[in-house]
């Protein structure tokens, strides 16, 4: 059997035991101690970065809110009347201007608005912390005239919403749109302009262009007239720099871009009136005259669709009579009720007899 400890020891060797212990006993609480230390240095280290991090939400929650972030967080916000043009202020307060055309002009300081309709409205627009947008809602078969706080001139087409500051305050002038429109941008070198939609960006100094982009159409488009300016489409970092002249295409199906020579005139033409064809296929045509007399058109067949023209419709003109000039080059049939129009391919089939 085993010895106890008190048993067959000498005591130098129980004091040797009872020093290992106390040795021993003594590294776990410096063991202990350490821990605890470590433990709290990491939990320190933890609660650093959460500080920063607070201090840099903090600090981002003063920066003025941006374009991109007042149009994503926007409330989907109709127009009490949806048959007229109209301004939604900063307030949410809503003006309807009764003209075909609206027009609407800023004064400088973004805090005075004349209205096309003889009104004359006041926003206030000075807290700089906070910037104030403005949104024109134009309906099909209105158009509308804006003139900026910088000066830039803002002609919208027919079903299109354009969002802009009432004054521009930072260092960019950045406008957000749906739909086609044509601006004339007052030159600023040390503040280039930045029309914006879903997925595109373009950037100016100071030039005369056309974009269109409604969300029906997969087709992005954009025809400078004077000046250059650079487009980025979706994830396109670098863009790409058109010369006057160009249309520059992105199909947002495919994904893809192209580049064409163009007469801008052709593209502008729609501020005065008229409707330039080159080449366009029925289908398209239908769409655009639907927005501009704010009546649907629709075709019976993707063969009629397909039909291309060219010429110059005078858009000042009944919608039927417009559709009577195409129907001189080919075979079709105008149905019309209240609602709509139909565009129905005359075959061989349904082709009336001659009478004798």
């Amino acid at each position: 059997m085993g010895q106890t400890p008190d048993k067959g020891w000498s005591s130098e060797r129980k004091v040797n035991l009872r020093n290992k212990i106390m040795a021993s006993a003594q590294k776990e609480k410096e063991l202990r101690l350490l821990q605890k230390k470590r433990r709290y240095y990491w939990a320190a280290a933890a609660v650093i970065p959460i500080l920063l991090t607070l201090g840099y939400f903090s600090m981002q929650s003063k920066e003025k809110p941006s374009i991109d972030q007042f149009v994503k967080e926007m409330p989907l916000e109709l127009p009490q009347n949806t048959d007229k043009v109209t301004v939604i202020l900063g307030e949410g307060n809503q003006v309807a201007l009764d003209e075909d055309e609206g027009r609407v002009e800023y004064s400088e300081t973004g805090s005075n608005i004349q209205m096309g309709n003889g009104k004359q409205i006041k926003q206030n627009v000075d807290n700089p912390d906070n910037p104030i947008f403005n949104t024109v809602m134009v309906p099909y078969g209105k158009r509308s005239y804006i003139k900026l706080s910088d000066g830039t001139k803002v002609w919208i087409n027919s079903g299109s919403k354009l969002i802009f500051p009432a004054v521009f305050e930072d260092e960019s002038r950045e406008v957000y749109l749906e739909g086609e429109a044509i601006f004339e941008v007052t030159h600023n070198k040390e503040r280039p302009f930045r029309v914006k939609s879903g997925t595109q960006s373009i950037e100016v100094l100071g030039t005369v262009f056309n974009v269109s982009h409604y969300s029906e159409d997969d087709l992005m488009q954009t025809v400078l007239k004077s000046g250059s300016i650079r487009i980025r489409y979706k994830d396109n970092k670098k863009g790409i720099l058109i010369q006057p002249g160009t249309l520059s295409s992105f199909n947002q199906r495919s994904n893809t871009i192209n580049t064409y020579q163009v007469d801008p005139d052709d593209y502008f033409s729609w501020r005065d009136g008229f409707l330039t064809l080159d080449n366009n296929s029925l289908g398209d045509i239908a769409s655009r005259l639907s927005r501009y007399y704010n009546k649907p058109v629709f075709l019976d067949s993707n063969k009629l669709a397909d039909q291309t023209f060219s010429g110059r419709l005078d858009l000042s003109e009944d919608m039927v009579d417009v559709l009577h000039i195409i129907k001189e080059t080919t075979d079709f049939e105008i149905i019309e009720n209240q609602e709509s129009i139909l565009l129905k391919r005359i075959t061989t089939k349904n082709r009336m007899p001659m009478k004798k």
